[in-house]
């Protein structure tokens, strides 16, 4: 295991969470760049894994204003329709255009080629994130339970 990530098994499934991102509870990442005061956000590893295939993803517009806990993006696949939820507030700055030709970057990579948008957030830093360590035991018993159905 390389020391960028953070790796669980669960049942068969292994789950990665990047070191150096910020989460929430719902399975949001947030990389934050100090230089631009932009952060990225995707679905983490065990999100995009327990949805299923991803197969299409609806994107905000840059510019658009985004609330906590308000939608961000909504990713279809073919298990669920997943609405994602904003983990602070903020601008749309830029948004993943590959996405739309390519949904499935967000399976293959979700750490990297597969981020969703990217925000500036009002206030940096947010409270109530996690970090990768602390993500880790919120998602192993997340993936514990699910695998327990």
């Amino acid at each position: 295991m390389s020391q960028d990530y953070l790796e669980t098994t669960v049942d068969k499934f292994i789950f990665r969470v990047k070191v150096g991102n910020l989460y929430n509870e719902n399975g949001i990442w947030a990389d934050m760049n100090e230089a631009s005061g932009v952060a990225r956000l995707g679905l983490s590893d065990f999100t995009q894994q327990s949805s299923g295939d991803v197969a299409f993803v609806s994107l905000p517009e840059p510019g658009q204003s985004v609330a906590a806990g308000k939608e961000l993006a909504t990713v279809e696949t073919i298990k669920v329709d997943l609405e994602v939820q904003a983990p602070f507030d903020g601008e749309i700055v830029a948004v993943n255009e590959a996405l739309e030709d390519a949904p499935e970057l967000i399976n293959q990579d979700p750490y990297g080629r597969g981020w969703l948008v990217a925000v500036r957030p009002a206030q940096w830093p947010v409270s109530g994130l996690l970090d990768a360590e602390q993500y880790l035991v919120v998602m192993t018993a997340q993936a514990e339970a699910e695998a327990a159905q």
